[in-house]
């Protein structure tokens, strides 16, 4: 019996603390939003639209009706579409532990199947979930034992407060970009600018890259390797050209209320103050999906229920986080597989 399957004895008996620390710390969050008011729900897995952001890969299967007809259905990439309905027919603040699929995606960090933890507070600002995050890392922190979390050399105090930087205040201070002057006054991108100056600092990109792909590539080799060292950041206010479901920031239209949350160089959440226009989402959709198209040679239709009710949903905010990630990080564990109790095979 090979000591590399996970469910070989001494390979269990390795895991095992770490896999007690999950439900430790799974049950440390749950106390922390029944104190803050959230009821818990249950969204399911099947679903008719995966979700429309160019590079998320779904699992699809196809649902036979009692007319035997197959009809194409998919497994989930997160429970965003049924919570914000929920949002829509009255809920204030709700929050879900779900395991969601995403295909294309194996490896450290990675796992086709995993657990999200996604909540929303229905009339209050984006920046109060900010807090929630930082208050549930340290309760990780503090439920496992540890007072730094870990990821290779990385080393992060969740007792620090967090620094909050702005995408266009990254770009500058760790790639020397000035990213706001490669987007015009109405938000769209100027691919050639961005271009010229990610040259200039040496990164490398193809001459088919748009100006999406190269943003990518910067904040991944330059940006992203320096946040949540030594204490958690926040990164904020996204590119609106990168808002996916986030509302523009009213204070300059070319940023979103998006905001993404780093530990030990490692990204555990993206929130949103939440877009409620259904007409602004479903042009982003349909971009989206063109764009998809043209890379991958496929399309996922829409949630057309989705889009109705984003017409009545109220003003609310929102966040996905990765909670397998948040107990590799606590654990010290150095791939996702090793604080999953049955890993994907």
């Amino acid at each position: 019996m090979s000591e590399n399957q996970w469910w070989s004895p001494e390979r269990h008996a390795d895991r095992r603390p770490m896999l007690l620390a999950r439900n430790r710390v799974q049950a440390a969050i749950r106390g922390y939003l029944i104190g803050a008011g959230f009821t818990e729900v249950d969204p399911p897995a099947l679903v008719v639209s995966p979700g429309n952001e160019t590079h998320l890969h779904a699992f699809e299967t196809q649902a036979i009706g009692n007319d035997g007809v197959a009809r194409p259905m998919y497994l989930h990439t997160s429970p965003e579409f049924a919570m914000k309905k929920l949002l829509a027919a009255g809920e204030g603040r709700i929050a879900a532990f779900t395991h969601v699929w995403r295909n294309r995606e194996r490896g450290a960090r990675h796992s086709p199947e995993f657990t999200m933890l996604e909540w929303y507070r229905a009339g209050e600002d984006y920046a109060v979930l900010m807090d929630d995050v930082a208050a549930m890392i340290r309760l990780a922190a503090g439920v496992v034992g540890v007072d730094l979390l870990r990821h290779g050399e990385a080393v992060c105090d969740p007792a620090l407060p967090y620094e909050r930087l702005s995408v266009a205040e990254a770009f500058d201070l760790h790639a020397g970009i000035d990213l706001l002057a490669t987007v015009s006054a109405d938000a769209i991108p100027d691919r050639n600018a961005l271009a010229t100056q990610t040259a200039r600092v040496g990164v490398a990109f193809g001459p088919d890259e748009n100006w999406s792909d190269i943003f990518a590539r910067v904040l991944a080799e330059r940006v992203e390797p320096h946040l949540g060292r030594e204490r958690i950041t926040v990164l904020d206010r996204y590119p609106a050209c990168e808002a996916a479901l986030a509302r523009t920031c009213a204070d300059d239209p070319r940023e979103a209320e998006r905001f993404e949350v780093y530990a030990c160089g490692v990204e555990l959440a993206n929130g949103f103050g939440e877009l409620t226009d259904p007409v602004e989402q479903r042009r982003r959709f349909m971009a989206d999906m063109d764009e998809k198209e043209r890379i991958y040679g496929t399309r996922y239709p829409l949630d057309e229920d989705f889009l109705a009710a984003l017409a009545i949903m109220p003003d609310a905010s929102g966040i996905a986080m990765g909670f397998d990630r948040l107990v590799m990080l606590a654990t010290g564990a150095p791939k996702i597989d090793d604080i999953l109790w049955v890993p994907v095979s």
